[in-house]
Parts: C-alpha cells; sequence; structure tokens
C-alpha cells in the first residue's frame, strides 16, 4: 500500500475517495527508561531509549491506520498527518495518531 503526506501519488489517478482513516497508539513509558533519559539529559546527547519508543509507537499506528485502509478497499493512503503527544498525570504516557485519506489509484 502506498502511504504518503502528499495529498497525491505521483503518476498516479485517484479514482475513488474511500475515506478518512486513523491509527492511534497510547505508550506508557516506564521507570528504566526515565531513568536512563535522565542520566543522558544530565550528561547530554541523545536519548535512544525515548527514540526507539517514538519510532516503535509510529510505525504501529501506522501499520493500524494501513490495515484500516485495507478493510475499506483502499490501496493507498494520502495526506497522512502524524501528530504526538504527551499524555498522564505524570506525562507518562506517549500517544502517536496518524491520519490519512484512504483511497484507490490506478
Amino acid at each position: 500500500m502506498i502511504i504518503t503526506t502528499t495529498h497525491t501519488v505521483q503518476d498516479k489517478k485517484i479514482t475513488q475517495y474511500k475515506g478518512i482513516v486513523s491509527g492511534e497508539v497510547v505508550s506508557g513509558i516506564n521507570f528504566i527508561r526515565d531513568f536512563a533519559a535522565g542520566l543522558t539529559n544530565f550528561f547530554g546527547g541523545r536519548s535512544g531509549s525515548y527514540e526507539n519508543e517514538l519510532i516503535e509507537a509510529r510505525e504501529s499506528a501506522i501499520r493500524e491506520m494501513e490495515s484500516r485502509a485495507f478493510k475499506l478497499g483502499a490501496n493507498a493512503i494520502v495526506g497522512v498527518d502524524v501528530d504526538y503527544a504527551v499524555l498522564g498525570d505524570q506525562n507518562n504516557m506517549l500517544m502517536v495518531t496518524v491520519t490519512g485519506t484512504a483511497v484507490t489509484v490506478e
């Protein structure tokens, strides 16, 4: 399935709009990741544990959106938007949402 942030697919004609599709993932951040990220923050550098969490959450949300588009008979998703949010009383939950338009292309 073609998944793109653009509103068209290069060299393809959109023949049908199937509807808006989305995927959502809410992931808990655990103590060990928080501790490791705190050390990275203190000493400087990138937090690989948080980066990996973001990557996994985004990929899971995209797979969920793709599955929903497939069920509608789409072979592409255009106009995809990825959003991130931190939730919870202590900002210990990560939410990733992806939304796009399921379409069929020639």
